[in-house]
């Protein structure tokens, strides 16, 4: 074996000295703290905006379930009849309450004059926290050197970097090691860089982020929390430590991440909507959550002391799906900082804070699945005690995104079923004792005034931000100019128009999914261009296909008419193999790009941190000559990256018991040569030589002799 050789503390060491902060673990039900003090220039405004919501909403939905009344029958009202006005009124009232948010948004927009945001120097280094699961590291790499140089240019001194891995397959621990080893540093003057994974990887992306506040967190006042596909300018993040400085009674602020590098149909249409109705629909958020906002994970800044007090979160009674660890953990951490009296604030008025979109159909439909059953889960919280009211709207609005699923559903079954009754079954005229028949009515042009005010509700958000984007010269030529702009609305209208059915019909298997009892376990979000096999996409989509059919055929069976009014749902089901299919690949999403569609600023124009990226994205991709090699062939390729792993492991505790390591130290002490013990290593034994000290000091037997 190779005699280890000595390393000075800075070689040994991947992250600073610990600065232990405790963080207690909190219970579903506790009372509210008296709030902090915060600066409030604005809660007339916000109080303006709440009522305006509340009014719209309520109104709105008052008069579409009186105006359906009359449509299903003036003079009787039974039956089938009684359970399709209940379900109209809930999917009303949802698609009223967006339209509602939309409009304070919009009128936001046109609002002349910018709200100033108090800042100020803050005393200590700002921690940018980057979890890490089964990633790519080459990406991760790229984004943050471009974030790092930046901030050696604009404000050294005052960030630091922490990858914080819990990553639990061995070829990606090992990838990531070799692919961030080369970025880590210690310089306090400049901006540091640390690395560590966790071996126990509970309670997900909460546990790993609550591990570094209970090792790391009393040196750092505020906290920056990315994604992995997270990018923020130097000038953003400056601004975010700056205003939480300025604001001590703020435990969080959120930013609006926009999205960019779409290079498939799908991510470039959310790409477009997120660019182009996004900031409209933000803005109305915005108004109306005041200091009670949300958190969606990431792009945020957060007060470490304020997450620490108030942000152990609890563990809920039963199994999972609905027991157990709390999944979407963002939502419940903005809920319980406001609880505990702090302010937690959405800033979208920063720029320069990006993310990247699921590249198909397929990967959102995967992640809808984590998502469904993290939402549902928050039904614990719902009534909980003390929480604010704007909380239980977040809540609520969390559950329903994906309930309304299932109530839409459920309206185009009784509508059908009442359609099929129509047909086969003969109306009782005389149906109560009278000298005059009860004739069934059914008032077509009310029913055709609801249908255009409902999709005139569906739709005002889209021409808000088209409106908002035109009217406005430097932001319109950003979408190509005026004509670009509206082709690529209605492009976008009409593409989504044709997904949304099938997304609505994979929702309610989703929903109907956790209802039985399963979990999602947890999967890394998907980075690449999302192409998947014909095979793959048909075995995904048979049952969106048969609903579709059945009911294209049954309306066409019933009525003509019925035929061509559900064409707007039955089309896309039809349809969603192919759909599906196109909605990922480069080469098929960036046609669209070839005629100048559906392009975002950020291709044509990149700004200083996007042009950064891309260029460093490019130069990881060309240095990483060893993708190709075996897993742990890449410790005894470079002999230095070998001793630094090595110093970063802890002394193990003796005599404990473990299969894996166990196998993995006899397969190591029989092997004659690398390539003979990775052909027979297991995952868990690969994962034990990663783990364990002995085991890695084992392996130097293989490095090259001197």
């Amino acid at each position: 074996m190779v005699e280890t050789k000595m390393m000075t503390p800075q070689e040994r060491l991947a992250l600073p000295h610990e600065a232990p902060l405790d963080m207690p673990r909190h219970a579903v039900n506790e009372p509210r703290q008296k709030a902090k003090k915060l600066v409030k220039p604005f809660l007339l405004r916000t109080l303006l905006a709440r009522l305006c919501v509340i009014s719209i909403t309520l109104g709105l939905t008052w008069y579409g379930a009186t105006e359906m009344y009359a449509v299903l029958n003036t003079n009787a009202i039974a039956g089938l009849q009684w359970a399709f006005l209940v379900l109209f009124c809930i999917n009303f009232t949802w698609i009223s309450f967006a339209f509602s948010q939309a409009s304070i948004g919009f009128l936001c927009r046109l609002w002349p004059f910018s709200r100033k945001v108090k800042e100020a120097e803050p005393e200590g280094v700002t921690a940018i926290l980057l979890p890490v699961y089964n990633e790519d590291p080459i990406r991760i790499r790229a984004s943050i050197e471009a974030m790092h140089d930046d901030l050696l240019e604009k404000a050294p001194g005052k960030f630091a970097f922490f990858i914080l891995s819990d990553s639990n397959r061995s070829d990606a621990c090992i990838k990531e090691k070799h692919t961030f080893y080369p970025l880590l540093n210690h310089e306090d003057q400049g901006c540091p860089i640390y690395y560590r994974r966790r071996h126990n990887n509970n309670e997900r992306k909460a546990g790993n982020i609550a591990e570094w506040v209970t090792r790391f967190g009393a040196r750092y006042e505020s906290m920056i929390v990315l994604d992995a596909d997270s990018l923020m300018s130097a000038d953003c993040l400056i601004s975010l430590s700056r205003r939480m400085a300025a604001e001590p009674g703020l435990g969080l602020i959120q930013t609006l991440p926009t999205i960019i590098k779409a290079n498939t149909l799908y991510s470039r249409i959310q790409q477009f909507a997120n660019q182009c109705f996004g900031p409209v629909y933000a803005s109305g958020l915005a108004a109306w959550h005041g200091t009670a906002s949300n958190f969606w994970g990431h792009n945020a800044i957060i007060r470490t002391k304020a997450f620490a007090e108030a942000c152990g979160l609890p563990i809920l009674e039963g199994k999972a799906p609905f027991g157990g660890h709390v999944m979407s953990h963002d939502f419940m951490e903005a809920a319980m900082l406001r609880r505990a009296g702090w302010g937690v604030r959405f800033d979208m008025d920063l720029e320069a804070s990006y993310e990247e979109a699921p590249p198909s159909l397929i990967d959102v439909m995967v992640r809808d699945r984590r998502w469904c059953q993290g939402n549902l889960q928050h039904k614990a919280f719902l009534l909980a005690q003390d929480f604010h009211f704007a909380t239980r709207v977040h809540l609520f609005s969390g559950i329903f995104s994906y309930l309304s699923a299932v109530f839409w559903f459920l309206l185009i079954a009784v509508g059908f079923a009442l359609a099929v009754q129509a047909h086969f079954v003969r109306p009782e005229y005389f149906s109560n004792p009278s000298l005059f028949p009860t004739w069934p009515v059914f008032d077509f042009q009310k029913a055709l005034l609801l249908f255009e005010l409902s999709m005139a509700l569906v739709l005002a958000p889209k021409v808000y931000g088209w409106l908002s984007a035109l009217l406005y010269p430097k932001r319109c030529m950003s979408f190509g100019g005026p004509i670009l702009l509206t082709l690529d609305t209605l492009l976008e209208v009409a593409l989504s128009a044709l997904y949304a059915p099938i997304l609505m019909f994979s929702q309610f298997l989703v929903v109907f999914d956790v209802l039985k009892g399963r979990d999602s376990g947890w999967k890394p979000q998907s980075r690449d261009d999302g192409a998947t096999p014909w095979k793959t996409v048909a075995r995904a989509h048979l049952s969106h296909t048969l609903l579709g059919a059945g009911l294209a055929s049954a309306a066409l069976f019933l009525s003509p008419a019925l035929f061509y009014w559900s064409l707007p749902i039955t089309i896309g089901l039809v349809f969603s193999i192919p759909l599906s299919w196109l909605s990922g690949g480069e080469k098929r999403g960036n046609i669209l790009s070839k005629f100048m569609l559906l392009r975002a600023s950020q291709e044509k124009r990149p700004t200083g941190i996007v042009k950064r990226l891309n260029e460093k994205q490019a130069q990881a991709i060309e240095d990483d000559s060893s993708a190709t090699q075996p897993a742990l062939q890449r410790f005894i390729k470079d002999v230095n990256f070998y001793h630094w792993y090595l110093a970063q492991l802890p002394q193990e505790e003796e005599n404990t018991l473990c299969r894996s390591r166990i196998c993995a130290q006899w397969q190591i002490e029989k092997s004659a040569n690398l390539e003979q013990l990775t052909e027979h290593l297991q995952e868990s034994e690969c994962l034990a030589i990663l783990k364990h000290k002995s085991l890695m000091l084992a392996m130097g037997k293989y490095l090259p002799q001197a």
